[in-house]
């Protein structure tokens, strides 16, 4: 539990929770909140949770990532999936982690060549295998929590340094890094993502770390005690100043996507 928790920090007072409606089939991620649906109090879904007066929300803890490591919650209704996130905006816009998602078909090769090219600038990167397995998420730690402009900027350098070594690429699978602002937004939390090794999805060989042949690690706590976080000198000799590929000139550059979205990867 607490090497998972060192790990995967993002906002301590609060924590998104993935919600699915049967009879809709649509499904996304709120905040825990002790008044969700108290009639009278909760104002879903006219009023957002960041903007409502009654935010009464549940801080991580240890019971939470239980819940989700498990991938139950006895007081579900027929003991419902318990999928958690993680907001990596910290409300002083800084970050413990950068994590780059990737999704249709060609995010294996994808993935594995930016994979290839932290190694390469001594970035130390790990690969999961998303919940659904048709994607992956690269995650680099860091040592101390940074600037999530400066981490933004750093995974930002690395795949341009990426498609320039292997421009037969295209990364076309790349959708967005978390966090995915640099700064938070008025009135929200910042993008979420989920917290990998979720049981339910682990079962299926899905939310688990795997290797440069896509296959998961057979011991994957074994595999987290050697995730360490890179440090902030390693960030700066990371960030040369370079064109990128949005054409000017800076120390590294910033992700070809800022646009919010409502629910994890």
């Amino acid at each position: 539990m607490a090497l998972f928790r060192r790990l995967f920090v993002g906002r301590p007072d609060i924590v998104p929770v993935r919600w699915e409606n049967r009879k809709t089939g649509r499904s996304g991620y709120a905040p825990a909140c002790a008044n969700e649906w108290a009639k009278g109090i909760c104002g879903k879904p006219q009023v957002k949770c960041g903007e409502c007066p009654h935010q009464a929300f549940i801080p991580a803890s240890d019971e939470i990532i239980e819940k989700h490591l498990r991938g139950s919650d006895s007081l579900r209704p027929s003991g419902g999936d318990f999928v958690a996130g993680v907001y990596p905006l910290l409300p002083d816009e800084t970050c413990w982690f950068l994590a780059a998602d990737f999704d249709k078909e060609s995010w294996a090769a994808d993935a594995s060549a930016m994979i290839d090219t932290c190694h390469v600038k001594g970035v130390p990167a790990a690969l999961e295998r998303s919940r659904s397995g048709n994607g992956g998420h690269v995650w680099i730690f860091f040592s101390e929590p940074i600037a999530a402009r400066t981490a933004r900027q750093l995974g930002a350098a690395i795949l341009t340094e990426t498609m320039e070594r292997r421009p037969e690429i295209g990364f076309a699978s790349y959708d967005r890094f978390f966090p995915s602002q640099d700064t938070m937004p008025i009135g929200g939390f910042g993008n979420l993502i989920a917290l990998p090794l979720q049981r339910r999805a682990r079962d299926h060989g899905n939310s688990v770390f795997i290797d440069r042949d896509l296959r998961p690690y057979d011991d994957q706590w074994a595999f987290c005690r050697h995730c360490r976080g890179s440090p902030p000198m390693l960030h700066r000799r990371s960030l040369p100043m370079r064109r990128c590929a949005a054409g000017s000139w800076a120390s590294g550059c910033r992700s070809k996507t800022r646009t919010p979205m409502n629910h994890g990867a």
